[in-house]
């Protein structure tokens, strides 16, 4: 049941907080529920004071039915300190009702736990390693990508993204981005998966991924245009 009186109070501040650019966030952010324009900054302030109180209760009574407080739920568990099984439960309740990409993103970068607990997250994340499901794919590429791009986990996460059902847009679009991400930490590995012929990404994931490596300021013009040059046709 939810706690109706702790969700009005924080419903009361999220409107005193709205009111900024709601247009916007509805245009880039397709399928989202409605946006009262609240800024991130203060979304993750309020989120951290929640996260500091009774953080519990307002994740088992949150209805999740805008936005805002839809990104709180996100914010707030990745915010909180508990016991790993315990922040690992709520995430992976969380998964399933994710269905924007600015919600999941938040979920997964701001799962800052995974850090200090790589084992057990990544463990735990391997469920959605095959899911269809277009945003529990996007939740494994965007866990990986944020985690994972480790010198311990890189060949791992690049054989993950290699294997991901990318069907879906979302889905496509968060392992291109993974793999861009993957170009800039470990960029010798990730050129000879890309230049590898057992590489598996559909077209439109693997172009995407070489469009988002040519856009990325910390890449040297020399890698982008080695890559360039593996785009297919």
């Amino acid at each position: 049941m939810y706690d109706t009186e702790l969700i009005k109070e924080v419903r009361a501040e999220l409107q005193l907080l709205g009111g900024h650019n709601a247009g916007f966030y509805e245009s880039i952010i397709p399928n989202a529920k409605p946006i009262l324009g609240v800024r991130m900054k203060d979304l993750r302030a309020l989120a951290k004071r929640i996260a500091k109180s009774d953080y519990r209760r307002f994740l088992d009574g949150n209805p999740a039915d805008i936005f805002e407080l839809e990104m709180l739920q996100a914010l707030v568990i990745g915010c909180a300190r508990d016991d790993i099984e315990i922040l690992l439960d709520y995430f992976g309740k969380t998964v399933p009702l994710l269905h924007d990409w600015s919600v999941c993103d938040s979920l997964c970068q701001n799962f800052k736990i995974a850090q200090k607990r790589r084992a057990e997250v990544y463990a735990f994340i391997s469920r959605y390693f095959a899911s269809k499901a277009e945003f529990e794919a996007r939740t494994a590429a965007v866990m990986l990508l944020s985690h994972f791009l480790t010198d311990e986990y890189i060949d791992r996460a690049l054989a993950v993204l290699d294997s991901l059902c990318t069907e879906r847009y979302y889905a496509s679009m968060g392992a291109a981005w993974a793999v861009s991400a993957a170009a800039v930490k470990h960029p010798e590995r990730t050129l000879a998966y890309l230049r590898s012929g057992a590489c598996r990404l559909d077209k439109n994931t693997f172009n995407k991924s070489i469009q988002k490596i040519c856009e990325s300021y910390r890449i040297s013009p020399e890698y982008k245009e080695t890559v360039k040059k593996l785009r297919r046709p």
